[in-house]
């Protein structure tokens, strides 16, 4: 378990992301996806209240809804650490958006009904609102703190100076701060972290949770030069820009260490955020169990100094 930033909080070194419950796997398939990963250690799941609005004839939240019928089936809520999030759009209505104080305490009672708990352990701003002045969303969050339905706060996709501002406020009127980020982060794309979130982070003890920790799936190795891409949207966002040269060199170097540790590609990628100071836990999606093994499996490879260095030059950005 790791400590998340200067919170209470313990939590597994890989936090299973709910984004495909109700959307690529029905409930079932989340169900048994849920067991592989606590029986593999885990109890770090993050979702968020969008979850899964854009797929035809859903609405939002039901990737909560599924997460909060499987806690109520295993009676296991005390012994998991739950992550959610507000802010993205819930239909057209222009004030179920964003992070006004209205929409705050609207969206953490929505949440909890849909999870089947009266507490959340990290509830983060999905998005950051410059509509909304920082000291609304920040005072409406503490008063959750307070009143015991919120443990912890964090962000995700904020830049540095907004999280920078957000720390400030909270320090300013004692409020309840920010002590996780979720920011995009992979070997494909390190410079938008590296470059300010990474140093701000380590200096403010804010805990990191990435997300799109394998590239949306070109950093499994299934993405190859001169193979037929598959016949999706993600695939051709994907050859735009990960299939190129620095990509496929960046893939030869982690066949080379994945053979050496007998080790798959997903997991040489989980194992190189896992060495790095500031990441608490990537987060990583499942549609099957074998997929869940597979990324659990991570956690018990250590990559040597030769294999980082080797990865940090082939995926450099300065």
């Amino acid at each position: 378990m790791r400590k998340l930033g200067r919170t209470g909080l313990k939590v597994a070194p890989i936090c299973l992301g709910g984004n495909v419950f109700g959307w690529t796997i029905d409930e079932a398939t989340s169900f048994k996806v849920l067991d592989t990963y606590v029986e593999e250690g885990g109890n770090f799941i993050d979702t968020a209240d969008v979850y899964s609005a854009w797929v035809p004839g859903n609405s939002g939240g039901e990737s909560e809804v599924i997460l909060g019928n499987w806690m109520k089936a295993h009676n296991n809520r005390d012994k998991l650490i739950i992550a959610t999030k507000v802010g993205n759009p819930m239909g057209k209505d222009p004030n179920r958006r964003g992070l006004s104080r209205r929409r705050i305490i609207e969206a953490v009672e929505e949440s909890l009904k849909r999870l089947q708990t009266d507490y959340i352990d990290l509830y983060q701003s999905h998005i950051d609102d410059t509509d909304t002045p920082l000291n609304e969303s920040l005072r409406a969050y503490d008063d959750l703190v307070t009143q015991g339905k919120v443990r912890y706060l964090g962000a995700s996709n904020y830049s540095s100076w907004r999280l920078t501002r957000a720390l400030w406020e909270s320090d300013k009127h004692e409020y309840a701060r920010y002590d996780c980020l979720q920011p995009v982060y992979h070997l494909m794309n390190r410079a938008e972290f590296e470059r300010e979130l990474e140093p701000l982070c380590l200096d403010q003890q804010v805990g990191v949770i990435n997300y799109s920790s394998l590239a949306s799936g070109f950093l499994t190795g299934k993405y190859r030069l001169g193979k037929d891409l598959p016949k999706t949207p993600r695939a051709v966002n994907i050859q735009a820009r990960y299939m190129n040269e620095k990509g496929f060199a960046l893939l030869e170097k982690m066949d080379k260490i994945a053979e050496s540790h007998n080790a798959t590609l997903a997991q040489i990628a989980l194992a190189w955020l896992l060495a790095r100071p500031v990441i608490t836990a990537p987060i990583a999606s499942a549609t099957t169990v074998e997929q869940t093994r597979e990324l659990m499996g991570a956690v018990s490879i250590k990559l040597e100094k030769e294999d980082l260095a080797e990865l940090n030059a082939a995926s450099a950005w300065k």
